[in-house]
């Protein structure tokens, strides 16, 4: 009988440790800034699979259409947009003003992102993923989101 207590002793704190809480993605803080984060989900992409890119902090009469929300939700936003219109592509970058408002932010963001925010065009793809207090929103299309979402997911390695 204490063999069988010991046993469901260790295996219970194991589940504990292992079960509960948060997971890996949003446990991992991102090191650097939100410009020096959006030029590691750029690298290994080949420049002919992208559109000429401008980075750019986004300010706070630019965050509904760039985010989807407004600026007093987060701390500070970061995009990386087509510099020509008709080019469906827009990497936001957003750090959360804490990790209790990451989940509901994220939610938000997916929930408001625009993929015809450009006149004539529309993102083939969108994607909102995060890591720690950093959320990131791709529209683009397919091949290039899932490219820079996987370069995104490496870093909370």
């Amino acid at each position: 009988m204490k063999k069988i207590s010991l046993i469901l002793c260790v295996v219970l704190s194991f589940a504990l440790l292992t079960g509960c809480g948060k997971t890996a993605n949003s446990e991992k803080m991102l090191d650097g800034s939100l410009e020096e984060i959006m030029n590691k989900v750029y690298e290994g992409i080949p420049e002919d699979s992208l559109p000429m890119v401008g980075n750019q902090p986004i300010t706070e009469e630019m965050s509904e259409y760039n985010v989807g929300v407004t600026a007093d939700r987060y701390k500070e936003a970061q995009s990386g947009d087509a510099m020509i219109g008709s080019i469906p592509h827009s990497v936001v970058l957003v750090r959360a003003k804490s990790m209790d408002d990451v989940a509901e932010l994220k939610a938000d963001i997916e929930k408001n992102a625009n993929p015809r925010k450009w006149v004539c065009v529309e993102a083939e793809k969108v994607i909102v993923d995060s890591i720690g207090d950093v959320i990131i929103l791709i529209m683009s299309d397919a091949a290039t989101a899932d490219a820079i979402d996987a370069n995104f997911k490496a870093l909370a390695k």
